[in-house]
């Protein structure tokens, strides 16, 4: 079994990435706005129950595919209503399961996330569309970004398309393997 770990800023391209990673793996894809989108239809996002229902939930997804020996793409967007050690506790139940984690960390220049934020195709998961938001929050973004464990593979959004990103965590993943 292996935890593909895909984190970054709003608008890196988590989905779609993961996306095509997932067409080019045939490993299952649990985004992250599978279970904030189910929780915070009876949660407000940062409440006391939000929080703990939406990590119980994820690490046992983690912790049954695990079990199971099935492979997982799953997406992050670090901000700070999460626990700084979530990651790594996602990945200390995969690998005492038997399984394997790769951490890779999407990046995009603020220039190019401004303009991708304001994308009907975000509307769908209810994802933050505003650049004013955005930019109320970015400190926050950048103060998750840099508690994340270190990445196994970093990839610039910005100047890579998405079915080279996939293509790219795909060789990485080959040469995990040998």
């Amino acid at each position: 079994m292996r935890l593909i770990f895909l984190y970054g800023q709003v608008a890196s391209g988590k989905l779609t990435i993961a996306r095509a990673l997932a067409d080019r793996t045939g490993h299952a894809l649990f985004h992250n706005h599978l279970v904030v989108d189910a929780v915070g239809a009876v949660f407000p996002f940062g409440s006391a129950p939000f929080i703990a229902l939406r990590e119980a939930f994820w690490l046992r997804m983690f912790e049954a595919a695990a079990r199971e020996g099935r492979s997982l793409i799953f997406t992050f967007a670090p901000e700070s209503t999460m626990a700084a050690d979530f990651p790594q506790r996602a990945a200390d139940i995969v690998r005492t399961a038997g399984g394997a984690v790769t951490f890779v960390a999407l990046t995009v220049d603020p220039g190019i996330q401004s303009k991708r934020i304001a994308n009907d195709d975000r509307a769908a998961f209810g994802k933050l569309r505003s650049p004013d938001m955005l930019q109320q929050l970015r400190a926050d973004f950048d103060a998750a970004m840099a508690a994340m464990p270190s990445a196994d593979l970093v990839i610039d959004t910005g100047l890579t398309a998405p079915q080279d990103a996939a293509a790219l965590i795909q060789n990485h993943l080959a040469g995990e393997k040998a």
